[in-house]
């Protein structure tokens, strides 16, 4: 009896293993949103935004294993409803955008908590600086759109705090006028991409 419950876990094993497969998503820049929040001499948060950027992961459903993941950022695009202050953000005060026009954040895994959130460990490059970034990760939705393209899509929340000065983006800081911490808010959906 032990050998045929034993050779049952087995088989089990083996078809669940057989089962899970990976696959490729990519983000839509039509339903993505990229924004960032930053303290403003402790009045209020500026919201600001960036419009140009793609980016995919590859991810497996069954096993929630999660790999290759690399979303670029083009740092000329960011927007935050005032033509003077964008237009200070992309000097070298903050992202010097003219030295270093991409900001790339790679990621090789994850850590499940739930059937449905987690936290992503990967990397943030800008300013020619890689520092360390987790973000926090919510799995909204994953099916077949209902209309459109119809491929399968998740739905993802993700949040993570960054600090300017750990880039070397230190304008402001000491004196307070700009927060050094910058939350940062990721709204996306992301779709199977088909072979």
């Amino acid at each position: 009896m032990l050998k045929v419950l034993g050779a049952t876990c087995v088989l089990a094993m083996a078809t669940t293993q057989v089962l899970a497969e990976p696959h490729r998503y990519e983000i839509d820049p039509t339903h993505t949103t990229i924004a960032f929040m930053v303290d403003h001499i402790g009045y209020a948060d500026t919201l600001g935004v960036f419009l140009e950027f793609e980016g995919g992961f590859t991810y497996d459903m069954e096993t929630k294993e999660l790999s290759d993941v690399e979303i670029t950022v083009k740092t000329a695009s960011v927007e935050s409803f005032n033509k003077a202050r964008d237009d200070h953000v992309r000097n070298k005060d903050f992202l010097n955008v003219e030295a270093f026009p991409i900001m790339t954040f790679t990621a090789q895994g994850g850590t499940p908590q739930s059937e449905t959130s987690g936290t992503v460990e990967g990397n943030l490059s800008l300013l020619d600086k890689t520092q360390p970034l987790v973000l926090d990760v919510t799995l909204n939705k994953a099916e077949k759109y209902p209309f459109g393209h119809s491929r399968f899509t998740l739905g993802i929340s993700a949040r993570g705090t960054v600090q300017r000065s750990a880039f070397g983006m230190t304008y402001a800081v000491d004196n307070g006028f700009v927060g050094d911490d910058v939350q940062l808010i990721i709204e996306t959906e992301a779709m199977r991409v088909e072979e």
